[in-house]
């Protein structure tokens, strides 16, 4: 079978390119302000997020998992290293994984798809859980023998009351999102790239886990929690097949000789001539 191509129209590609863009970037920021708007609803709620910060702490010593302190005490062995810590909670999370979506939508179309669903899912059960379940984080806790590393040694990006903080809900420790958007986009780049040392990503999560732990922010659970919803939404949405993974648009009609814009049309096969249908029966 040939084909030929067909000039589309030129400024069809680019429109709905940036059509589609538009409506990712809207999309995306509508969740993320549904999201941070939904947590700020259970900031008031002091006492009870204490009560559970003492259940979590019982069933943590119960579960025999170490204390966060055994990693703070090693960051603060230097100023340098608890300030880098502060520095990577503050300033790392939210734009790795912006720009972990954006390389994913520009080079992996396939994948982004899937990694944004599988984020809208396991940040809409974070969402749940902070409202049913409001927590003191552990930096909070006097009797646990730990600092608030972002407010002594800098930067932090929490206010000083937490009742009346406006741009963050300090109650909302579990699960910890910061852990389980870090675990997504290491799974997320380790699924769309077929490099021989892709599994070094897994290094972004586990340096991240050190850093809620170690900064007092959160507690082990609260990571725990995060890989359990984030098991149960890779469940849930389909991974896209391998095809997509070497970032070329798994289109079958698409003519890979084709230029960009072109409209691929299917010929039927030219008539044989009768010479060569007598040879192929012989």
């Amino acid at each position: 079978m040939t084909s030929h191509t067909t000039p589309a129209d030129p400024a069809a590609g680019p429109r709905a390119a940036r059509r589609r863009l538009i409506r990712e970037l809207l999309l995306v920021a509508g969740l993320f302000t549904v999201y941070k708007a939904g947590r700020m609803l259970s900031t008031g709620r002091t006492d009870e997020a204490f009560r559970n910060a003492a259940r979590i702490r019982d069933a943590e010593s119960a579960l025999h998992l170490p204390g966060e302190g055994a990693v703070q005490r090693l960051l603060l062995h230097g100023d340098a290293l608890v300030h880098g810590a502060n520095t990577y909670y503050a300033a790392v999370h939210f734009p790795a994984t912006a720009l972990f979506l954006v390389w994913l939508y520009l080079r992996r179309p396939h994948h982004y798809l899937w990694t944004r669903r599988v984020l809208a899912v396991l940040t809409g059960a974070a969402l749940a859980l902070h409202l049913a379940f409001p927590l003191a984080p552990p930096r909070m806790l006097g009797e646990a023998d730990l600092i608030d590393t972002g407010r002594v040694y800098g930067p932090t990006v929490y206010g000083a009351a937490p009742a009346t903080d406006t741009m963050a809900n300090q109650f909302a420790a579990m699960p910890s999102l910061h852990f389980g958007w870090a675990l997504m986009l290491a799974l997320g780049m380790i699924a769309a790239t077929r490099s021989a040392w892709r599994g070094l990503w897994l290094l972004h999560p586990l340096l991240t886990l050190l850093v809620v732990v170690g900064t007092a922010n959160h507690y082990w659970l609260d990571a725990i929690v995060a890989t359990v919803l984030l098991g149960a939404a890779l469940l849930l949405i389909p991974r896209p097949a391998r095809s997509g993974a070497a970032g070329h648009p798994s289109d079958p009609g698409a003519d890979a000789g084709a230029p960009p814009g072109a409209v691929v049309q299917q010929q039927p096969p030219a008539p044989r001539r009768a010479a060569e249908v007598v040879g192929a029966g012989r």
